[in-house]
């Protein structure tokens, strides 16, 4: 196994974005990235998978997608389209049949900022995503760190106040999407979740105000998604992609606030009496299961069991538990950052049948 770390949801000049694919690279590798992938609006740039150098650092780049019916009003229910190599932006007035075809191309599929407000002020309406009957898709973007900016900025001034103190932001995923993972865990169902950064670079102009909202690289540095692959990253880009594309299919992520602290090095995991499991896996409850949770530095944490919390610690680098009952384990983590307690890592579930 390998911890890679990725950013994902990630817009260029190819849509909205500020920064062409090269300079996205280049501030990935500023940002110690792994892999980064480009969601622009409704367009798959054909070609442009590669990796990128810049002496001893490198960075695989992806062209992925992030597809909403632009017809309909309000523009709601965005997906981001993993793995696709295709143009599906044709289905998005369906969004079933979207996820379908997606499905067909062994895409991942992720439903993009569930949960967030508007923001008026700056002319950003609330696109949150409205059509939960769908089934089928691989999971949801459970921390976005653009929505958060549109939900903490209550006011005028608290908007200018984080566009301009971006370390002070971020503090975890919206509540309503946590209480909506949690239910459809509990329900039966395998979501997995990811953290997106929503990164655009951009340039807002109000009145006096000028600010480019926000560097990519600083978004490079916060809120990942963090990927246990079956290997090392060999350098060969058909190799890596796949391997990158089958852990997000699979779960086997975490999301991690990386500007606190680094997350690298935490680790979920799952002892049964003939088989192991890290989060994303299924693994059969029957004669008892070890959990075990590894965090890379002390943090406040919590063990939670379908939605509720069954083990909290004040303060640790591990977690325990023996159980035979089945149902979805996550872990959440949580540290002090600047004079305020924020969200560190979100595990994805261990599935216990």
């Amino acid at each position: 196994m390998s911890e890679i770390i990725t950013n994902l949801h990630i817009h260029s000049t190819y849509s909205d974005g500020y920064f062409n694919h090269a300079g996205l690279a280049r501030a990935a590798m500023r940002a110690g990235l792994d892999a980064i992938l480009v969601t622009d609006h409704n367009v798959y740039v054909d070609g442009i998978d590669a990796y990128h150098h810049d002496g001893r650092q490198r960075v695989l780049l992806l062209a992925c997608e992030e597809i909403h019916n632009q017809a309909r009003i309000p523009q709601k229910s965005h997906l981001l389209v993993l793995g696709a190599r295709r143009e599906l932006a044709q289905y998005a007035s369906d969004t079933q049949e979207l996820i379908n075809q997606a499905r067909h191309a062994s895409a991942a599929t992720f439903l993009a900022h569930p949960h967030e407000e508007a923001l008026p002020a700056f002319g950003e309406g609330d696109l949150g995503w409205d059509d939960w009957d769908v089934t089928g898709y691989t999971g949801i973007e459970l921390w976005n760190a653009m929505s958060e900016f549109k939900t903490r900025a209550t006011s005028t001034w608290k908007a200018i106040y984080y566009a301009y103190h971006f370390e002070k932001l971020a503090a975890g995923p919206h509540p309503l999407t946590l209480k909506k993972w949690d239910e459809l865990l509990s329900s039966g169902q395998k979501v997995v979740a990811v953290g997106g950064s929503d990164a655009h670079q951009l340039d807002i102009r109000k009145g006096p105000l000028h600010v480019k909202l926000y560097p990519y690289e600083k978004h490079f540095r916060a809120v990942n998604t963090h990927l246990i692959l079956s290997a090392p990253l060999t350098g060969e880009v058909e190799n890596d992609r796949e391997m990158i594309y089958a852990a997000l299919r699979s779960g086997h992520a975490f999301v991690g606030y990386d500007l606190p602290a680094p997350t690298r090095g935490f680790a979920f995991t799952a002892q049964g009496k003939q088989e192991r499991a890290i989060q994303g896996d299924v693994i059969r409850a029957k004669g008892g299961v070890t959990l075990q949770a590894r965090l890379p530095l002390p943090a406040e944490a919590r063990l939670i069991h379908n939605g509720k919390i069954i083990k909290e610690y004040a303060r640790t680098e591990a977690v325990a538990h023996s159980t035979s009952q089945p149902g979805a384990y996550r872990i959440e983590a949580y540290r002090f950052f600047k004079g305020e307690r924020r969200g560190w890592i979100f595990s994805n579930p261990i599935y216990l049948k």
